[in-house]
């Protein structure tokens, strides 16, 4: 009973903040009026702490004492989160500030976690708890960009100021997440195996990052992998932010004009829980059969999201309900597809990331989504979001023709 619920709460724990800096940091910078090309481009810059994470690894493992980090990175994600709140009546940057410390702070919390989890569990154990991980996960991303949005845009309502809304919508969040970290100092116990701390500095940390990215570069083709992956990751990635511009903007825009508490809604509830089944069902499908011959199927369907979004703009949703069942399917498509990754993963990567449950949170996949992510801010600029979402949908076949001739050419 007891592992069952710091197992649950830990790693909730950890998708609260990193729902923040990944799906609501955007709502954020749009509603407090940055442009479309700057919000896309700092929200995807949140992405980096998650990409350079790897060159901690090695520092946070040699240092040890993970219960007391744990609790140490949980009290200063509070303090980063009370500046958040703070940081709206002072402007952009000073928000964008506290949400990249806040998102280098959840990259070191991903790593302590995992690295206690290991240690508290023997790997049959470690196998029994993945659904309770994943599904305690999930619920909190739920939580987070679905409720504290929905809370969020109600405040507005009461309060008529945006910044206020938000600073009180972040000062609550704060709040319930020092209830995790009272709540670890009690349930969460030092590890039966002591920790034997070694000096090691965080510039060897780096540099034993380094050599494995060596040892990978000497991999035959391994670049083949990585721009395999990039190519799989391309539509999904200029989707990614595109798609709640266009739920947000107004109408005389191309927008849909959405509400915060419609979009927290349709992406944050109804998306969540479809991007969870379509993750469930694409694992599923991977222990079932074998991933040679699930490779091609499910790269077609995790290109198949945007021609969701582009139908859309042709045939604008009506009411919330059939926003919310457009976005069910693009999300679920996106869920199955996503699994794929898995396959140049491994293969790059070897054991390194055998316990990452979350496919978004591998440095691998963000650093492939970066540039992708930052350039359709751009785009939509220029294209407007119907041809946006039209050269969106139509990328997906390039990049497929692409695959094959890199998978053809290394046959031979």
């Amino acid at each position: 009973m007891r592992q069952g619920i710091w197992i649950s709460t830990l790693f909730a724990a950890e998708e609260v903040p990193s729902a923040i800096v990944t799906f609501v940091a955007l709502l954020m910078f749009l509603q407090i009026g940055v442009s479309v090309t700057l919000s896309t481009t700092l929200a995807a810059l949140l992405f980096l702490p998650c990409i350079l994470k790897s060159f901690m690894r090695t520092w946070v493992r040699r240092v040890g004492h993970f219960r007391d980090m744990l609790l140490l990175v949980e009290g200063l994600i509070c303090v980063s989160l009370f500046a958040l709140a703070g940081a709206f009546t002072q402007g952009i940057w000073y928000v964008f500030g506290a949400l990249m410390l806040t998102s280098f702070l959840v990259a070191w919390h991903e790593l302590a976690a995992r690295m206690y989890y290991e240690r508290m569990l023997y790997p049959r154990q470690q196998k029994y708890y993945t659904n309770l991980k994943i599904a305690s996960a999930q619920l909190a991303v739920i939580l987070t960009y679905g409720v504290l949005i929905i809370l969020v845009g109600n405040l507005e309502v009461f309060f008529r100021q945006i910044r206020h809304s938000w600073a009180m919508g972040c000062y609550m969040t704060a709040g319930a997440f020092m209830f995790f970290t009272v709540l670890h100092m009690l349930v969460l116990r030092n590890p039966q195996i002591g920790n034997q701390p070694r000096k090691y500095s965080m510039g060897a940390s780096v540099m034993a990052e380094v050599h494995v990215i060596e040892r990978i570069r000497r991999q035959p083709h391994w670049w083949k992998y990585v721009l395999c992956m990039f190519l799989m990751l391309v539509p999904q990635s200029l989707m990614f932010f595109a798609r709640v511009h266009y739920l947000f903007d107004k109408t005389s825009n191309g927008g849909l004009g959405c509400t915060i508490q419609e979009i927290g809604f349709a992406q944050g509830t109804v998306g969540v829980i479809a991007f969870t089944l379509g993750l469930t069902i694409g694992r599923s499908l991977m222990r079932w059969i074998p991933s040679e011959k699930l490779f091609w199927p499910l790269t077609l369907v995790l290109g198949l999201s945007p021609a969701v979004y582009y139908f859309m703009t042709i045939e604008t949703p009506t009411d919330l309900g059939a926003l919310c069942v457009a976005t069910f399917h693009a999300q679920l498509l996106f869920g199955i597809g996503i699994c794929i990754c898995r396959v140049p993963l491994a293969i790059i990567s070897g054991e390194r990331y055998r316990n990452c449950a979350n496919l978004l949170s591998v440095p691998l996949v963000a650093l492939c989504m970066l540039i992708p992510m930052i350039a359709s801010g751009v785009l939509v600029s220029w294209l407007g979001y119907h041809q946006f979402f039209l050269v969106n949908t139509l990328t997906a076949p390039i990049c497929w023709l692409l695959i094959w001739i890199l998978q053809k050419v290394f046959r031979s």
